[in-house]
């Protein structure tokens, strides 16, 4: 549900790399006026200094707001951005495409609930005499229907009801647009014959269309929880362990849409960078896409969060801050492979976490600088010490801890790269159309080459609104 367009640089940077300017930031921002539709938050508190309203649009299609809630900690957050603020510098709203800094997070959240594009773009749409749309159905492949100048046309889709269902093949017009996703455009597209070569001819798939790029370049944002113990009746522990206290949230949401339950439970967020003198850059290019785009991400929560159900608070009767860091600009990369030649098995994802010392670099030091924060004044009532692993001071230690508890943001990308139509590498042009052959279009975070510097679901509303207008120019 976070909900922001990533750094202007990102934007620029996937300009350059693809030779295309309709996908610079200057040209992209003007698509949030046609997706977003700023609206007060739960609480309709005065929102004052927490964004920027002219930077946002009130008319578009998804309902989007700031924080509904106050959490008991946002004073401290914003007071520690004072008087730390050459490390932590507070940033209005991220949305002028400068990323740095700590800010209030925007979320897609209207009245108190969920937005999603279900909810808005699917809804407003589903009367149109256009449009079915089939439930429990997979598509098993793309199907060949010809030859147009030496290349395959895929304009038809198979698709079955489960394993033990009837195979249906429905036929396009023009194109069929593909929207499966990091990981299921990628299966779907190997499915169908499109793919490495070898490993295509390893599943017992003939190879249609040799594209080696499908599949690879997976990259997504690594994620570890760092929880302290704290004091204090701020901590919304309490909802975990009192089920009276978490009936009542829920009933004044279900009857109000107002209290907690309104939001996420994270109300300030931050992108930051690592010193222009950190030693990792003297065996390491920056991979971010510019001096405005950042490194690792926090997002700080008032409660005890583990990334897993499976590992409880130490103390189950404690109190917790947890402050998760997210690598941002990663350079380790991972693939998706099929498993088989079954459509309904579920792929092989090797998200390759950590692989390189970078990405280790990264969140050893957004650790370190983590306990910097929690050092300022305003916590010195609030923090009592970190939890588990999270006490750890070595590159030893932090690595080890890092290891046992990291887990991923799910925002994978990349495994159908767009790339310059005239190179081989890559798997869609600027246009968003299949390389070396005719009739498909990809539509979804997968043709990113690198993961943005934000949580995906923006990025992909906007690169969505750019595909329908290279679709409607069809």
């Amino acid at each position: 549900m976070v909900h922001h367009y990533g750094s202007s640089e990102d934007w620029d940077r996937l300009a350059r790399l693809t030779g295309e300017s309709s996908w610079s930031w200057n040209s992209i921002k003007r698509y949030i006026a046609r997706h977003e539709r700023f609206v007060p938050p739960a609480d309709n508190h005065n929102t004052t200094g927490q964004y920027i309203p002219s930077l946002h649009s009130t008319t578009g299609v998804l309902p989007k707001s700031l924080p509904g809630w106050s959490n008991g900690i946002d004073h401290r957050i914003v007071a520690t951005t004072a008087e730390l603020a050459s490390e932590f510098p507070f940033n209005e709203d991220i949305t002028t495409g400068n990323v740095l800094g700590i800010t209030w997070l925007q979320c897609a959240i209207g009245g108190g609930q969920r937005s999603s594009s279900a909810t808005t773009y699917l809804k407003n749409a589903m009367g149109r005499t256009n449009l079915d749309v089939l439930i429990n159905a997979t598509v098993t492949k793309l199907v060949r229907t010809g030859m147009s100048g030496g290349r395959p046309c895929f304009k038809a889709v198979q698709f079955a009801n489960g394993p033990q269902g009837a195979s249906t093949v429905v036929h396009a017009a023009k194109e069929v647009i593909l929207s499966a996703g990091a990981i299921g455009t990628p299966q779907i597209l190997q499915l169908s014959g499109i793919g490495d070569r070898a490993e295509l001819s390893s599943n017992s798939i003939e190879t249609i269309l040799n594209l080696p790029s499908v599949g690879k370049n997976l990259s997504e944002h690594t994620l570890v929880p760092n929880s302290w113990l704290v004091q204090g009746s701020e901590s919304l522990d309490s909802l975990r362990r009192d089920p009276a206290a978490a009936s009542a949230a829920l009933s004044e949401w279900q009857t109000n849409k107002t209290g907690p339950f309104t939001d996420i439970g994270t109300n300030m967020f931050g992108f930051l960078r690592l010193p222009a003198n950190a030693s990792i850059f003297e065996t390491t290019p920056d991979p971010a896409s510019g001096p405005t785009a950042a490194h690792w991400e926090v997002l700080f929560s008032n409660f005890y969060a583990s990334g897993s159900a499976a590992v409880p608070p130490p103390d189950p009767n404690g109190s917790y801050i947890t402050a998760v860091a997210a690598l941002i600009s990663p350079t380790s990369r991972g693939t998706v492979k099929l498993a088989s030649n079954n459509p309904f098995e579920a792929p092989l994802i090797d998200l390759g976490l950590l692989a390189s010392e970078f990405d280790r670099f990264v969140l050893r030091e957004a650790i370190r600088a983590l306990k910097r924060f929690f050092s300022a004044s305003a916590w010195t009532d609030y923090i009592i010490s970190p939890v588990g692993g999270l006490a750890g001071n070595t590159d030893a230690e932090l690595d080890a801890y890092v290891r046992s508890i990291a887990t991923t943001v799910f925002h994978p990308v990349g495994t159908a790269s767009m790339s310059p139509a005239h190179v081989e590498w890559g798997v869609v042009d600027p246009h968003l159309r299949l390389k070396g052959a005719e009739g498909v279009r990809i539509v979804d975070a997968s043709v990113f080459p690198f993961v943005p510097n934000a949580h995906t679901a923006g990025p992909t509303y906007l690169l969505a609104e750019r595909a329908a207008s290279l679709i409607r120019g069809y």
